[in-house]
């Protein structure tokens, strides 16, 4: 980053429905921890706060409602808040939740959890206990029943870049600020407590509104960052077929223009990462697809694995994304471009370089060379079209993909359920400006029902699409009630195929097999005749293009939730071998002693 990052507050925002607030006793008089927090939230860009009330944060609460600019969002449970705080952090670019102590603090510590795996700033505030029990011999409910009730921050410790338990005045108004400038900085979450007796309390530290932050820029060491680019690019320069490959890092690193900007000026092709899907644009004349090893778009992997060197700009390599270790990447053909370090083949390794200072320096040192993406535009077929079909057929799933493709456009958002919508929606081509989203470090399956209740909230230029399956459904299902209440225009496509179809390719069993409910009734029952929603159920191409044209149509403006029947063994080839291949490697048998 080459300037500093100034936040400050923005447009007014208030929930429509939302009656004005009660004011809140001790606001008049300015200076309270509660309207303090509620002032930064709104400043550092959080418009809407995931919440789940309970008696510790209930005073916490009267303080972010009583913020003009600040939405309240009650979700249906805290694990939901967490995934919609981690949804949001992914459009927004900053995440907030507020839940009570340790029954919500260990409910919502999985979503926060997947959010530290994605490097996503989400402040997770927790209602705690009154500043006077602290230190004390008293058992608190909510609690494991010990007088040590430091259960619920030490499970925190290790998900979050930062603890703040605030439990006395003097020091709340730097620990609150410490706390949220740390998560900005570092991109991760961090965890507030704040003791219940102490939001409405004045304070002189709190007397004027917060000043904006002032997060000092990173700057590269400088002979650091010329070491790296002169021998990058020399590597580079004598290679004959070089490739680029991006990955996840790219969006910590707030990297995807100079990602472009080095792309352009290289000529090579450009693949992503599956992790990497959404952070470069797919629009791109150099754009080639999916680079997941035996798993990758047609002729993508081929001119991966056979160039002579490759860049890899943010890559995460772990089981899932290298198929079970499989991928054929010699390290020293390998640049690594981390968010703060370059590593070149199995030569030098470079710290305190930051991305976008390297690659923009880069682009500025490399001999143009399209060998790799000539060779690929040569050998490139165009993939088939589905087979003709008979009358009333049952409903494919490339089928099924072929429609959602066609309704994608810039102003749409795509929400990829961790299972088989994996693959399918790694294969869909994203046009210029459509958001793309899904959980693949953590991969925790009913993610996507929290994330796009959050992303939906955070990106209201966009329609969200979500592809969901019925597994994951089941595990999250209940905030499609808070989609409906806040008047989201999300379609669902609900993929009922009678179980956890990526577990059934990995490993199956009777396990994965689950109770088949009536999606559609269930939503219909949800829905309760207030809001907008829509539901249809979906059994041929014909019904589902039937549905997608009432859903783009007359119902354009509200919740529109299509299950699709298809059979339980329809997956994509794609999950067929890299299931077998995790498989293989969740496997191998324990090494000798």
């Amino acid at each position: 980053m080459d300037s500093a990052i100034q936040i400050g507050s923005s447009a007014h925002h208030t929930s429509a429905s939302a009656p004005a607030p009660a004011p809140v006793p001790g606001h008049a008089c300015s200076g309270t921890l509660g309207r303090h927090l509620a002032r930064r939230l709104v400043e550092i860009g959080v418009k809407d706060v995931f919440s789940v009330p309970g008696d510790f944060n209930l005073t916490l609460l009267d303080h972010l409602i009583a913020e003009p600019e600040l939405n309240l969002i009650g979700c249906c449970n805290e694990l939901n808040a967490g995934y919609a705080a981690d949804g949001y952090a992914r459009a927004k670019g900053i995440g907030a939740c507020v839940v009570t102590f340790t029954v919500g603090g260990l409910s919502v510590l999985n979503a926060i959890a997947g959010a530290c795996s994605e490097n996503l700033p989400v402040i997770c505030i927790v209602g705690g206990p009154n500043s006077n029990d602290y230190g004390t011999n008293r058992i608190l409910h909510h609690t494991i029943g010990l007088p040590d009730f430091s259960q619920e921050l030490r499970c925190f410790q290790t998900v979050t870049c930062i603890q703040a338990v605030v439990n006395n005045l003097d020091d709340a108004h730097e620990q609150i600020d410490t706390a949220i400038s740390t998560a900005l900085k570092e991109s991760k979450p961090a965890y507030i407590s704040i003791s219940c007796n102490l939001p409405g309390i004045p304070h002189p530290t709190f007397a004027r509104d917060p000043v904006p932050f002032f997060l000092a820029p990173k700057i590269s060491n400088h002979l650091g960052l010329e070491a790296a680019v002169e021998a990058t690019a020399e590597f580079l320069n004598k290679a004959v077929k070089p490739v680029i490959v991006g990955g996840p890092n790219l969006r910590v690193a707030k990297a995807q223009k100079a990602f472009v900007e080095f792309a352009d000026a290289s000529g090579y092709p450009i693949a992503i990462m599956p992790s990497g899907k959404g952070l470069v644009p797919e629009h791109h004349p150099h754009f080639i697809g999916t680079y997941w090893g035996a798993v990758s778009t047609g002729f993508c992997g081929e001119i991966v694995e056979s160039a002579d060197a490759y860049v890899f700009v943010g890559p995460i390599f772990n089981d899932y994304s290298s198929v079970g270790y499989s991928l054929l990447i010699k390290k020293e053909k390998a640049v690594i471009v981390q968010p703060n370090r370059v590593t070149i083949g199995n030569g030098p390794s470079l710290g305190w370089v930051f991305m976008t200072d390297f690659l923009s320096a880069l682009a500025k040192k490399l001999k143009k060379n399209s060998t790799a993406l000539e060779n690929y535009r040569r050998i490139f077929v165009p993939p088939g079209i589905p087979l003709k079909r008979v009358q009333d057929e049952p409903l494919r799933v490339n089928v099924l993909f072929k429609h959602i493709q066609d309704i994608l456009g810039g102003d749409t958002a795509v929400i990829a359920e961790t299972g088989d919508s994996w693959f399918n929606c790694q294969k869909l081509r994203l046009p210029e400006n459509c958001g793309y989203e899904f959980q693949m470090q953590y991969g925790s399956i009913g993610w996507s029902v929290g994330a796009t209740l959050g992303y939906a909230q955070a990106a209201k230029d966009k329609r969200v699409i979500a592809c969901i399956g019925d597994g994951s459904f089941q595990v999250t299902a209940q905030d499609i009630s808070t989609m409906i209440r806040n008047g989201q225009r999300t379609i669902i496509f609900l993929i009922n195929n009678g179980g956890y179809t990526i577990e059934v390719e990995i490993h199956d069993g009777p396990y994965n097999v689950i109770k088949n409910w009536d999606y559609t009734g269930l939503v219909n029952a949800i829905h309760n005749g207030e809001g907008k929603c829509w539901t249809a159920k979906v059994r041929t191409e014909d019904e589902l293009t039937e549905a997608i044209a009432t859903a783009t149509g007359e119902q354009k403006d509200s919740l529109c939730f299509i299950e699709v029947f298809v059979h339980k063994d329809d997956t994509s080839k794609e999950l067929l071998e890299w299931g077998s291949r995790v498989s293989a490697a969740n496997g191998r048998p324990p090494n000798p002693q």
